[in-house]
Parts: structure tokens; C-alpha cells; sequence
């Protein structure tokens, strides 16, 4: 798997950092109306003041007093359990954040991704070479053919479309001569315009058919450079005209026998040939040899033309066409890879060096919220001991109303809550300045690796170009000439 550093940096950025969803209403607000309806004080203060108590000379808060406070001090402890789960929050989305463990990835990544990418372009280099040398081959064995056979010109190869065009008009041919020579066949056939056609096929298949052999098996040894081979072509194209001439005068000959003579029909055309074989009666007759004889010709030469001229030419063309365009195929494949390669790498390294910035906003922001918090404790503390005052001045006043003693001194004293002082751990965080500055350098690095990679994919087309230096190409064709 390539980039194995920088995909576990990647996909660390892509996790969420944390859960967490500010709040300002964390900590209750007393409803001191209802607690004081809820403790009974107005009551329980008239009942205590009709009996004088506590007594005049009393120092310590007595039951129901007690209940006050201890109702507040426990709201005060629970809601020191909920700041303490807050910075525990806090602390542990702090941690998640792991700046030094991104750091440390960073550097890994910065170590690796390069020697990833060299990788991927030395096994395209290896891959090109072999390449490389078949196509060397190819253009060796095109170099020597030409070399051997005092060939100066470029091999002709039929293209897809041209060679389309050759086949179809062969067939064409024979579809056109079929019908032609039926409409003239069948005049003596006992089975009408059907019989003709499907002697006219017959007749058709061979004539175009010895013209395609000829022309492709034996006549293009014409311009063959051994003179063994060329006697070979001379006798291949004297044979083409003896069968072409054969096949159309028995054609013709037979067009007349079969309109008068139902049966025997060939017999009697091999006499003919023996005895007269120009001697042809009907003008048509003559028409039928001249056509047949003109679809041939047009055969033939379409036959010489399917490839090139001469033999064995166009396959070794053909082997070297298609090194060539694997090899030249492959390498642009490989050069697409690699550019797709760089393209994912340096977009994710974008999203790091953003997602770096964003993890420093986002420590700012929960530091900010935690001093928020705390800030809302101490508040709440604040109001946790004005509560616990309005409630004893209210069991207070109906102590005071309703009792014939002189009230306690304490009574004129006003409730004092020993405050909780929170403690925020911050040995482990990081100095804004110092994490900016850090996260500039990491950034710069990030930056640097974008162009390190820029920089390879450059030296890896060179490699790639190289290697046509390597394996130069062989001297053909007008190079060869100049």
C-alpha cells in the first residue's frame, strides 16, 4: 500500500476530535420560592419562635437551619462533580486533539513518501525496460529485413478501415457475379432463376477465389528479391490467367449448352473446350466471359493490395507497430499513474496543513470554554449562598414574629459558604505561542513535501524518457536514406 505513513496521518485528520457541544446552562438554577415551600421554613419558623427557640443565648444553627445549609452544601458538591466531569471533558478532547502524536506523523509521513514514490517509479522504470527491449528487438529485426532484402521504403499496412474496405468489396464482387451470372444461368437451369443463382455461386466462389490465391500465395513473389522465389511468382501469375481464362470461357460455354440441353450439360461444355474453346455463338455468352473475367482481374488485384506487396513485409511492420504502441501505451498509462499518485498525495497533505489550523482554533476554543466553566461555578457558588441566605432570613422572620424572647445575635449574621476552589491540570497542554509556532514549522515541512513530489514526478519522466536513450531506435526509414 503506497503512502502508508501519510494514510494514517490522513485518516486521524478525517476522525472527528471529539463530541463535545458547548453549553452555558450546566449548573441549576435554585428556585428558592419552591425549596422554601418545600422545607416548610415560614411554618417551621412560626412553630420554633412560639416555643423561643433557639434560645437567646443559642450559638450553633438549629435543626431546621441546619437543613438550609446542608441542602446547599450538597448542591455545592454535586455541582463540583459536574465541573469536575466537564474538565475531564475537557482534558480528555485536549488530549484527543494529540498534537504531538500529528507531529510525529508528520515527520513519518515527510520520511516516507518519498521513498514510496521512488518506488512506484522505479517499478515503472523496470516495466518500461523490458518494454523497451522488445520494441529494440522489433526495430532490429525490421532493420535487418530491410537490410537483407535492399528494401528502402516504408512497409505498407492496411489499416482497419482500409482492409474493411478491401474484404467487403471482394464480397461484393461475389454477390454481384452470383446474381449476374444466375440471371444468364438460368435460362437453362430446370430449376429457373434459383438453379442459376446457385450455379452461379459455384462458378463466382472459384473464379474470385483462384484470383485471391494466386495473388496472395504466389504472383507477389514477383518482387521478391530471390530470383528462385520471383521464377515461383511468374508461374503463379501465368497460372492465374490460364484458370481466370479457363473457368470464364468454360462459364460462357456452359451458359450455351445448358439453355439448349437439359442433361449432360458438362460433358458436353469439355468438348467444346477441347474442340473450339473460343468458339462462343451468343453475344451474351461473350459478356458472361468478359464480366467474369473483368470481376477476377479486380479481384486479383485486390488480393496483391490486402497487404503489403511484398512477402513478409507487413508482419514484421506489424510486430514492430505493435511494440511500439504498447510500449508507448504503457507509458503514458504509467505517467497517468503517477500523476494520480501525486494528485492524492498532495491533496491530502492539504487537508492536513487545514486541518492543523483548525485543531488550533478548536484548542483555543475548548480552553476558552473550560475557563467559561469554571467561571460558571464560581457564579453558581455565588448564588448557591445568597439562596441559602434568603431561605434563613425567611425561617428567621417567622421565628422572629411569632416568638416573646429576644432572638439569638447569630440571627443578624448572614451566611458565609466556604467556597470550592476548582483546580485545572494544565502541565500537559501546550503554549499558544509555542503550538503556533510548531504547527508553522509542521506546515512549512507539509508545503516542502508537496514539492519534493512535484520534483520526483519530474525526474520519473526523465527516467522513463531515458530510456529511449538507453535502447536508442534503429535507423529506418527516411532516417536510413539520409
Amino acid at each position: 500500500m503506497r503512502f502508508e505513513a501519510l494514510n494514517r496521518l490522513w485518516d486521524s485528520v478525517r476522525e472527528t476530535s471529539h463530541d463535545f457541544r458547548a453549553s452555558t446552562d450546566v449548573f441549576p438554577v435554585v428556585d428558592i420560592e419552591k425549596l422554601g415551600s418545600t422545607l416548610d421554613l415560614k411554618e417551621k419558623g412560626a412553630a420554633a419562635g412560639r416555643q423561643n427557640r433557639p434560645t437567646p443565648d443559642a450559638q450553633s444553627f438549629d435543626e431546621t437551619e441546619q437543613r438550609i445549609v446542608a441542602w446547599v452544601e450538597a448542591e455545592k458538591k454535586s455541582s463540583y462533580q459536574i465541573l469536575e466531569d466537564q474538565f475531564q471533558t475537557f482534558d480528555s478532547r485536549l488530549r484527543n486533539l494529540d498534537f504531538e502524536g500529528q507531529f510525529g506523523l508528520i515527520r513519518q509521513a515527510n520520511a516516507s513518501s518519498v521513498s514510496d514514490f521512488k518506488a512506484e517509479v522505479a517499478s515503472g522504470v523496470d516495466e518500461l525496460h523490458g518494454l523497451r527491449r522488445k520494441l529494440k528487438t522489433a526495430e532490429d529485426e525490421m532493420v535487418a529485413f530491410k537490410a537483407t532484402h535492399k528494401l528502402q521504403r516504408a512497409a505498407k499496412v492496411s489499416s482497419k478501415a482500409a482492409w474493411g474496405f478491401k474484404v467487403s468489396l471482394i464480397v461484393f464482387l461475389v454477390l454481384i457475379e452470383m446474381v449476374m451470372n444466375g440471371s444468364f444461368l438460368a435460362k437453362g437451369s430446370e430449376q429457373g432463376l434459383v438453379g442459376g443463382v446457385t450455379e452461379a455461386a459455384a462458378f463466382a466462389f472459384l473464379n474470385i477465389g483462384m484470383a485471391l490465391i494466386f495473388s496472395f500465395f504466389c504472383v507477389r513473389f514477383l518482387v521478391h528479391r530471390s530470383y528462385a522465389l520471383k521464377l515461383l511468382g511468374l508461374l503463379g501469375l501465368v497460372a492465374y490467367v490460364a484458370v481466370a481464362l479457363g473457368i470464364n470461357i468454360a462459364l460462357a460455354h456452359y451458359r450455351e449448352v445448358s439453355a439448349t440441353i437439359l442433361s449432360g450439360a458438362g460433358a458436353e461444355v469439355i468438348q467444346r473446350l477441347k474442340a473450339a474453346p473460343l468458339g462462343l455463338q451468343e453475344l451474351n455468352s461473350w459478356m458472361l466471359f468478359a464480366i467474369g473475367l473483368m470481376f477476377s482481374l479486380v479481384a486479383f488485384i485486390d488480393g496483391c493490395y490486402l497487404t503489403d506487396p511484398y512477402p513478409g513485409f507487413a508482419g514484421v511492420q506489424k510486430r514492430l507497430d505493435a511494440a511500439r504502441d504498447n510500449y508507448i501505451d504503457r507509458k503514458l498509462d504509467l505517467i497517468e499513474d503517477l500523476r494520480e499518485i501525486r494528485d492524492e498525495h498532495n491533496g491530502k497533505i492539504e487537508e492536513i496543513i487545514r486541518d492543523l489550523s483548525l485543531r488550533r482554533q478548536e484548542t483555543a476554543a475548548i480552553i476558552a470554554h473550560r475557563a467559561r466553566t469554571a467561571g460558571l461555578f464560581a457564579e453558581h457558588q455565588n448564588h448557591l449562598e445568597r439562596a441559602a441566605n434568603v431561605l434563613l432570613t425567611s425561617y428567621r422572620d417567622a421565628d422572629r414574629a411569632a416568638r416573646a424572647e429576644p432572638e439569638p445575635s447569630y440571627f443578624n449574621s448572614a451566611y458565609k459558604m466556604e467556597r470550592l476552589t476548582p483546580v485545572i491540570r494544565t502541565e500537559e497542554e501546550w503554549d499558544d505561542k509555542v503550538l503556533g509556532s510548531r504547527i508553522q514549522g509542521a506546515q512549512a515541512e507539509l508545503s516542502e513535501q508537496i514539492k519534493r513530489i512535484g520534483d520526483e514526478f519530474e525526474r520519473a519522466i526523465e527516467k522513463y524518457h531515458q530510456l529511449d536513450n538507453l535502447f536508442p531506435e534503429s535507423i529506418l526509414g527516411s532516417t536510413q536514406a539520409a
